[in-house]
């Protein structure tokens, strides 16, 4: 039998690897679940450049998001809702042209990032059909009902935060800690979860596990 192996590491370690021009899912519903720790060691323990940050709420007004935004390293946001308290640097950077905002439903938000994790391929939505957020897509009238086509959303990296996880990366989530953190995990190339309590294989009640070891490369604990 293998010998158990642990994904625990520290901050720096966790984001050491990751390059300039990376794309990161960014966990968290409004100020719910953000990955603090995480955001703050990319902002401190990194010189990665050209980033492209993928949360619903833009960082919520998150003192770590804003941190990492000011740097300027950041270079695209996607996310369903910029206009949070707080996320008035976000519009200076719009406004002076070193950073693009690119706004979606929430609804279509989520089915990207769940599309890209269940390896399916473009899908129809009838969300935006006949509006300015349909311009340069495809759009389709079926049974007289007009879609607009939306491609998947994947990432390099997903930062993700968790109430309880055992160090073989089985996660468990509190309330609307929960968020995107699932599907987000399950659509990018490398997950870290913040954690808040670490326990040891085989401690945590499988029936409550939301997102299994298999999607979790890295643990940090919280």
């Amino acid at each position: 039998m293998n010998a158990f192996k642990s994904k625990r590491c520290e901050l720096a370690e966790a984001v050491a690897d990751i390059p300039s021009g990376a794309a990161i899912f960014v966990g968290g519903f409004g100020g719910s679940g953000i990955p603090a720790r995480l955001l703050s060691a990319l902002c401190h323990e990194s010189k990665a450049g050209d980033l492209t940050l993928i949360n619903n709420n833009a960082g919520a007004g998150d003192p770590s998001f804003n941190a990492l935004v000011d740097t300027g390293r950041v270079a695209r946001i996607i996310c369903s809702y910029p206009r949070m308290p707080g996320s008035q640097n976000i519009r200076r950077g719009v406004e002076q042209g070193r950073l693009v905002v690119e706004v979606m439903p929430q609804g279509t938000f989520v089915e990207r990032i769940r599309a890209a994790g269940t390896g399916l391929g473009p899908f129809f939505t009838p969300t935006g059909y006949g509006t300015a957020f349909a311009h340069g897509k495809e759009c389709r009238v079926i049974d007289g009902k007009g879609y607009v086509l939306e491609a998947p959303l994947r990432a390099d990296f997903a930062f993700v935060r968790a109430a309880l996880a055992d160090e073989s990366g089985n996660l468990i989530y509190r309330f609307a800690q929960r968020n995107f953190g699932p599907v987000m995990c399950m659509a990018a190339g490398v997950s870290i979860a913040e954690v808040q309590t670490l326990v040891l294989p085989g401690e945590l009640d499988p029936c409550q596990i939301i997102t299994p070891g298999l999607l979790v490369d890295r643990l940090v604990k919280g």
